[in-house]
C-alpha cells in the first residue's frame, strides 16, 4: 500500500467516523463513494469493506455517547438489531449476486431518495 493510499484511507476513515457520530448516519453513505471514486474499488468491494469497518466496536462507541445523553430508545434498538441482522444477511446474499452496474444504480437511487426526502420535508 502506498503512502498516498494510506493517507487517503486515514482521511476517509476520520471523516466517515466523524459524520457517522455527528449525524447518526451509516458510514457507507460516505465511505462507499470514497472507496469507489477515490481509490477505484468496485461497488462490491467498497460495500464489503464498508460493512467490515462497521463491525463492533465502532458503532458501540458512538451509540454509548448518545446513550449517556439519554438519546437511545433501548427497546426500539433491540428490535431493530434483531431485524437488521436478518435483513443484512439476506441483503448481502442478494448484493453479492447482482451485477456491479445494477448494485451501483440501486445505491445511487437510495441516496437520491433519502436526500430528496430530507431536503423537501419539514
Amino acid at each position: 500500500m502506498s503512502v498516498t493510499t494510506l493517507l487517503i484511507l486515514l482521511l476517509v476513515g476520520v471523516v466517515t467516523g466523524f459524520m457517522a457520530g455527528m449525524l447518526g448516519i451509516g458510514g457507507a453513505i460516505i465511505m462507499v463513494p470514497a472507496l469507489i471514486y477515490i481509490l477505484g474499488f468496485s461497488q462490491h468491494m467498497a460495500q464489503g469493506t464498508s460493512l467490515a469497518v462497521m463491525l463492533p466496536p465502532i458503532g458501540i462507541i458512538a451509540a454509548y455517547n448518545y446513550w449517556k445523553a439519554g438519546q437511545v430508545d433501548i427497546k426500539v434498538a433491540i428490535i431493530l438489531i434483531i431485524t437488521f441482522l436478518l435483513g443484512s444477511y439476506f441483503g448481502s446474499k442478494l448484493a453479492i449476486n447482482l451485477p456491479q452496474a445494477t448494485l451501483k444504480k440501486i445505491f445511487a437511487i437510495l441516496l437520491l431518495l433519502v436526500a430528496t426526502k430530507m431536503l423537501f420535508t419539514k
